[in-house]
């Protein structure tokens, strides 16, 4: 499968910051001295934490090249890790551990989030958002064209590739090793163009889970063109060609 797109990525980086921007203004840390952002793509995240504390010592790791390139040439002096987040291992412990829009594609979130805590300094936080949104229309229709017989079994199990669990299950996960816990979720009602912007949207993330089961591009871009056949008829433009797109988030901090 190739790497991520940046370009693609990028389309919608106002609306991606959003999320961002409003986990990093729940967090109650004063003068955290590290920081590291866990997928940070292409630093956009990044750059949210730094402004909220300049004289921090900020990281960002992503497992993507292509991501990591686009960040490190817009902050070639900031410290950038390639790796994935399991086989993240912190060299001292962090004052702030913070992931927008990453953990999902992460499983054993039961051992993962208690680790990522325990890898959080006395004092400091672990944030996370991840999207909550897998029954949208969206997700129904990339499940509908991936129980097409066309595909021949190549495609099942490709929507369990997100592992987020319910809200419970986090506050249950931390609850023994947090001294405090606040976890909600948003619904954000994005204007977008039409249902080719939401196309383009899924494409550019939640798609990938299914395209990077085909073997080429030629089976790729069959299964993109049923999908977005599938959203022509969820998503119907108004008379000014726009669409709502409901967008739903998870928020989950924990303090040590």
């Amino acid at each position: 499968m190739p790497d991520w797109d940046p370009k693609l990525y990028l389309e919608f980086s106002d609306q991606r910051a959003r999320p961002a921007s409003d986990l990093i203004a729940q967090i109650r840390l004063e003068n955290p001295t590290r920081l590291i952002d866990l997928g940070c793509g292409t630093g956009n995240s990044t750059e949210q934490l730094h402004s909220r504390w300049p004289n921090a010592e900020v990281t960002g790791l992503d497992s993507s090249a292509a991501m990591l390139a686009r960040a490190r040439q817009n902050h070639a002096d900031w410290r950038w890790i390639e790796s994935s987040v399991e086989n993240w291992q912190p060299e001292t412990s962090c004052d702030l551990i913070f992931s927008n829009a990453a953990l999902h594609w992460v499983p054993n979130h039961r051992e993962l989030f208690p680790r990522l805590l325990n890898s959080v300094a006395p004092g400091g936080a672990l944030a996370v958002q991840m999207p909550y949104n897998f029954e949208s229309p969206a997700h129904v229709a990339m499940k509908k064209v991936a129980a097409d017989p066309c595909w021949s079994g190549k495609l099942d199990g490709a929507s369990e590739r997100a592992h987020v669990e319910p809200m419970s299950f986090y506050y249950d996960a931390l609850r023994r090793i947090a001294s405090a816990m606040n976890i909600w979720e948003t619904v954000y009602l994005q204007i977008v163009d039409g249902p080719r912007a939401v196309f383009d949207w899924v494409r550019s993330t939640a798609m990938r889970g299914y395209l990077d089961r085909l073997s080429d591009d030629a089976q790729r871009n069959v299964f993109q063109e049923m999908c977005l056949r599938e959203f022509e008829k969820s998503y119907i433009a108004d008379d000014q060609g726009k669409v709502l797109f409901p967008y739903r988030r998870m928020f989950i901090i924990a303090y040590r």
